[in-house]
């Protein structure tokens, strides 16, 4: 992602500066640009991460530092797009200046993909951390964005709940393994594939908040359905509960009668935990997946990009400027 470059009137914006404010900025030394036109192209300022995360630093605009949120997106269904959303959502927290840990829980390495990173070349995965007992910051890797660092995968997570499974205190070792980037990091986005098993519970019992995003579809319900009797099951028998619960409608397309009504379906039965945000459909998003950046790098205008925004701030509304933390005991 080194090769994100910013234009100048998107740079501001990222910022929360005007045109003006960011030529003063300049002018004072504070910003500056540190890419260089190719040759014969126009002589027109571009900006590059590491501009940003440079001007960041000196304006002043880092958000306070926090506690570590750990924010895990899970659908029981395939093909709901969580991937997508997932990345550009850590992404954009990045971009807004918080450090950032993506955890890619999916053998596939989708998360992974999305953000520049090839898991198939990751030397250690999870895997490595959870069984084998690697420490966690060894098989951390930097994407290029500033403040945005992942835990990738590959092949090598698919037998990771058989190597779960004889373990003690098996459901806990995701979080205990979570504990030594504590400090480290704002934020912690889990990316989870669309199964149920030990690494799910893992998940689950080391978030505080669980994203689910579903299409407006009646095939969605059932999928919902058994991911509910599931964090059911946590508060009974774990004693875990979530912070928060989050659905997110992805890839909606209001001209369709069937997405109207699975939409309307959704906000009766799940009035309390649906987003009044949806995300539209936004072929933007394949795009942007095959050339490995998130949605706000590749097109940060599309509708993509604008929803997602507007997803994050309503979860920010919601918890409460990120909320006050119910911090896990140890297990």
């Amino acid at each position: 992602m080194e090769q994100i470059r910013y234009s100048s009137r998107r740079f501001a914006e990222v910022l929360g500066l005007t045109s003006r404010e960011l030529a003063q900025a300049e002018e004072s030394g504070a910003v500056h640009s540190t890419v260089k036109p190719a040759p014969g192209a126009a002589q027109k300022t571009l900006y590059s991460v590491d501009d940003l995360a440079a001007a960041r630093e000196k304006l002043g605009r880092v958000p306070p530092r926090r506690p570590m949120r750990k924010q895990l997106f899970l659908n029981f269904k395939g093909g709901t797009g969580k991937t997508s959303v997932s990345s550009s959502y850590a992404f954009r927290l990045a971009e807004m200046g918080y450090r950032v840990l993506v955890i890619d829980l999916d053998s596939q390495g989708h998360a992974s993909k999305c953000l520049g990173v090839s898991g198939e070349e990751a030397e250690s995965t999870l895997f490595d951390a959870i069984i084998k007992k690697t420490p966690l910051t060894k098989v951390i890797v930097q994407t290029g964005m500033p403040g945005l660092d992942l835990v990738p995968s590959n092949l090598t997570m698919s037998t990771i709940d058989l190597s779960l499974m004889p373990l003690a205190a098996r459901e806990f070792r995701l979080r205990n393994v979570l504990k030594e980037v504590e400090g480290a990091y704002d934020f912690a986005v889990l990316d989870a594939p669309p199964s149920f098993g030990l690494l799910n519970l893992n998940a689950l019992m080391a978030a505080h908040d669980l994203f689910v995003p579903v299409l407006a579809d009646f095939l969605s319900f059932h999928g919902l359905k058994l991911l509910f009797e599931t964090v059911q099951g946590l508060e009974e028998d774990l004693e875990h509960v979530l912070d928060h619960i989050f659905i997110v409608i992805n890839a909606y397309n209001a001209t369709y009668k069937i997405a109207k009504e699975a939409k309307e379906a959704l906000e009766k039965h799940y009035p309390d935990f649906l987003l009044k945000q949806v995300i539209r459909q936004c072929t933007k998003f394949a795009q942007a997946s095959s050339e490995g950046v998130p949605i706000f790098a590749y097109d940060p205008e599309s509708k993509g990009a604008t929803d997602i925004q507007a997803v994050l701030d309503e979860v920010q509304g919601r918890i409460g400027e990120w909320g006050k933390l119910k911090l896990a005991e140890p297990a």
